[in-house]
């Protein structure tokens, strides 16, 4: 596995994270995000990806679950088990899986929420008007209540709330949930764009390995709450397993799902 680097923006060591006191659903997670990276936490579901973004961001307490061993640092700054309005006041903001927005208000009353007490209308305006060029689409739909927004659109403003809390870390859980492909990688390429723009850090959690690996820098891949494969997105799509498994092709060159594989051979002399 990749060591932690001294100067990584966060910092996750022997992590284990338990749910309802019995079921363990992380253990021995550690890695390390660079900053300016995007690091990619890859694996089927139910692997544990979710739960990870939820113990880095402070959320994991609201599912009944709790961080039994290991640490969390952001900065240099331990977070472990920190409340999630801590971990936002820090720079780490979630975007939850599924778009989720305030249905009732509308695409503005959306981007007002998150923003903090004492923020001036000036910068206010600031902020929104860095949105609407991140996302036009969502500019002439400033009054239409969320609700009626598409699942594209929804995700558009989930991740356009978050920017307005002006994160360092950007963790977005499950991107491609509901949404068909083509949607997904615009939104991934706008993410890449908006990284580069805000010089933001970002963990991306998604099923979808295909697309992940064209715009991560680095790739953690999961199964049953433990790293399995980790490295570069090149060196993740070259290895012959990950193309089997989660991209479905086999060394045929035929397209192949991953039910369809009756056992995932891991090379466990490629970490050498």
């Amino acid at each position: 596995m990749t060591a932690p680097g001294p100067n990584a923006i966060l910092a996750v060591d022997k992590l284990a994270v338990v749910y309802q006191r019995a079921i363990t659903a992380l253990e021995g997670i550690s890695l390390s995000v660079a900053p300016g990276q995007i690091v990619g936490i890859l694996g089927s579901n139910g692997a544990g990806k979710s739960t990870l973004l939820r113990a880095i961001s402070g959320f994991h307490g609201l599912d009944d679950a709790r961080i039994t061993e290991g640490s969390i640092h952001f900065l240099g700054q331990p977070i472990t088990g920190a409340e999630p309005h801590v971990s936002t006041r820090a720079g780490i903001v979630l975007v939850p899986e599924r778009g989720k927005v305030f249905a009732n208000l509308t695409v503005a009353e959306n981007l007002l929420v998150p923003v903090a007490a004492g923020i001036g209308r000036a910068e206010q305006r600031r902020r929104e008007a860095l949105i609407y060029e991140f996302f036009p689409r969502l500019a002439p739909l400033r009054q239409r209540t969320a609700g009626l927004l598409s699942g594209g659109e929804r995700q558009m403003l989930a991740i356009a709330a978050a920017l307005v809390c002006q994160p360092k870390l950007l963790l977005v859980d499950e991107l491609s949930l509901g949404l068909a492909p083509v949607v997904v990688a615009d939104l991934l390429q706008r993410l890449v764009a908006i990284r580069s723009a805000l010089a933001l850090t970002l963990v991306i959690v998604e099923q979808n390995a295909a697309l992940s690996l064209g715009v991560i820098d680095h790739g953690y891949i999961l199964e049953n709450g433990r790293i399995v494969l980790d490295g570069s997105a090149a060196r993740l799509a070259e290895h012959p397993d990950v193309a089997e498994f989660y991209l479905g092709q086999s060394a045929s060159g035929q397209r192949r799902s991953y039910r369809d594989v009756k056992q995932y051979r891991r090379n466990r002399r490629w970490y050498g």
